[in-house]
């Protein structure tokens, strides 16, 4: 099985790769650049200094502690109890395999059971249909459309806007 743990610097280099995987992000709502190592590190140096207000683990095996992905809670705002989801399953062959769903499981759990929040909110591209499907598949409310918002493989696409409140989450743990 799976579970998660906090990101350490010796993720940084299969990180930096899915970094730099067009596909990947072609997936996602971030640009896709070419992304030195360095650049990685300095991002994780900004994480460390900045635990307050994010947490970022790493989805690994178990047993051997083999790095399937990364699952981020950003933006933690103490005083309206929200913060944004990002997940990212790194190899093609590790995709639909149910990580992303024990993840994104885990990292709510944490969420409204040891941070306290009241709302988590993600977005994601309306054309990444398998990410629509996992989200939706563990509560998350469709909210609305941003329209031609991103910028990707030359052309603008829309993203949604997606969220669940810690009351929807316990509903779905009570009817488990």
């Amino acid at each position: 099985m799976y579970k998660l743990r906090e990101l350490e610097s010796r993720d940084l280099a299969e990180i930096n790769s899915w970094r730099n995987d067009p596909e990947l992000i072609g997936n996602l709502g971030a640009p896709y650049r070419y992304i030195n190592l360095n650049v990685d590190e300095e991002w994780f140096g900004n994480y460390m200094r900045s635990r307050s207000t994010a947490v970022r683990c790493s989805i690994v095996d178990e047993k051997d502690e083999a790095l399937y992905g990364l699952i981020s809670l950003t933006g933690i705002d103490q005083l309206n109890q929200s913060a944004e989801l990002n997940l990212m399953i790194g190899s093609r062959e590790n995709r639909g395999k149910g990580i992303g769903t024990f993840a994104v499981r885990e990292m709510l759990h944490h969420a409204f059971y040891n941070l306290n929040l009241h709302r988590i909110e993600l977005e994601c591209l309306a054309a990444n249909t398998a990410s629509i499907g996992l989200y939706e598949k563990c509560g998350f409310k469709k909210e609305g459309v941003k329209r031609q918002s991103v910028f990707k493989k030359g052309e603008y696409v829309d993203m949604y806007m997606y969220s669940i409140l810690k009351e929807e989450y316990m509903e779905i743990k009570e009817n488990e």
